[in-house]
């Protein structure tokens, strides 16, 4: 079993933040920002696995009261660095199980973060502890990509997804278990730490759009809206990614 606490330690900390650009450029951001805070409207949200606070700060600075759930103490220490407990409280601990509040109008997962998660079992707890955070008709938020399989030759078990200079992202796939590992290869002499490269690999358990949706109803939920990104576009069979919005249509158990 992998050791996400390991994984997500204090050089992943240090490294994840780029600001202005990648994940955390404008275009990104402000587009994320302007759907979860109209989704919120005057409640509070809750984002699980928050991070060094890449949506939650923002989020916050338009005016939604965020409260957090994060695993890694290298992640909450970044986000330390930005924010105090008082502007976004955030929970320790895992995002299947621990609890920061109740009565949210809206939870967050986003950049397929609910992968991280590496079983179905733990994928249905997380709905299921969403589902205990949000009042009734509350929204839970999750971005996530598409499996890529129909991109895999015959006979070969990766993709090279991304390839510009300095980066290199190959992620390989263990079709019978719904696994994928990717593959980060940064490398240049850019790098701080003065390597020549550096290697970093994530794992992940993909999950079909469809498969999402079973998860949901199970813990109360109904899907309210699927777009092919942030800024609300049709999804497709074509779609790499989506964002869905679920909707709690009966309370949830305490």
């Amino acid at each position: 079993m992998i050791n996400q606490q390991q994984l997500w330690d204090d050089e992943a900390a240090r490294h994840y933040d780029t600001p202005g650009e990648g994940m955390f450029s404008p275009e990104v951001i402000g587009p994320t920002v302007e759907v979860l805070a109209e989704l919120a409207g005057d409640g509070r949200a809750v984002e699980f696995a928050v991070g060094t606070g890449r949506v939650a700060i923002p989020l916050a600075d338009a005016g939604v009261q965020v409260s957090g759930i994060e695993l890694s103490h290298a992640m909450i220490s970044r986000l330390r660095e930005k924010v105090t407990e008082d502007q976004i409280p955030v929970v320790q601990g895992d995002m299947t199980e621990e609890v920061a509040g109740e009565d949210f109008s809206l939870a967050i997962l986003v950049f397929n973060t609910i992968a991280n998660l590496l079983t179905q079992d733990e994928q249905v707890r997380c709905f299921q502890n969403a589902a205990r955070h949000l009042a009734p008709g509350g929204r839970f938020v999750i971005e996530l990509w598409v499996p890529q399989l129909r991109s895999l030759p015959p006979g070969h078990g990766g993709t090279v997804e991304v390839s510009r200079p300095g980066y290199l992202l190959v992620d390989t796939y263990d079709v019978l278990h719904q696994h994928v590992v990717s593959h980060h290869v940064r490398f240049g002499p850019d790098l701080s730490d003065g390597r020549e490269a550096r290697i970093g690999r994530t794992p992940h358990r993909y999950i079909w759009p469809s498969e999402l949706d079973l998860m949901a109803r199970l813990a109360g939920f109904e899907l309210e809206y699927r777009w092919a990104d942030w800024d609300r576009s049709e999804f497709t069979a074509d779609s790499r990614s989506h964002v869905s919005v679920y909707r709690l249509r009966r309370p949830a158990g305490r």
